[in-house]
């Protein structure tokens, strides 16, 4: 069975791990084949600058996973659009699961706590044992 995941992350600073994830994804590499990322955060267009409407248009995409990934760089923290996520994935009952790019960064106050799984290291077999677990 496929698990769709949907991934928060800071477009800024982490979109390049966002990317490697969907091609994991995509070039079926081991342990990947059963996992579709939802390439559906704040950097695809929804062709508006209206902040509800942009909600709207993400949480549909959320509401089509079963997961959420979280990728914790060292500005997500910082994101108002990944704070409002977490809460929407929580809202939604998702599945949690965190990845730590780097094992200082800071992590979000909302995904703290929220019993979501961790790895802490963007490796394949770190993130596939925490998706795995979720």
């Amino acid at each position: 069975m496929t698990k769709k995941i949907f991934i928060s992350y800071d477009y800024d600073n982490d979109k390049t791990y966002k990317n490697m994830l969907v091609a994991w994804s995509k070039n079926n590499t081991p342990n990947f084949q059963d996992i579709q990322f939802e390439d559906g955060s704040t950097d695809v267009s929804v062709n508006s600058t209206d902040t509800g409407a942009i909600r709207r248009a993400i949480s549909r995409r959320m509401n089509t996973c079963g997961y959420f990934l979280l990728l914790v760089g060292e500005d997500t923290h910082k994101s108002s659009w990944c704070d409002w996520e977490i809460d929407k994935a929580k809202e939604l009952g998702m599945k949690l699961v965190a990845v730590k790019i780097n094992n200082s960064n800071t992590s979000p106050i909302g995904i703290l706590n929220s019993k979501a799984k961790w790895a802490k290291s963007f490796t394949k077999e770190a993130i596939k044992k925490a998706i795995d677990e979720a």
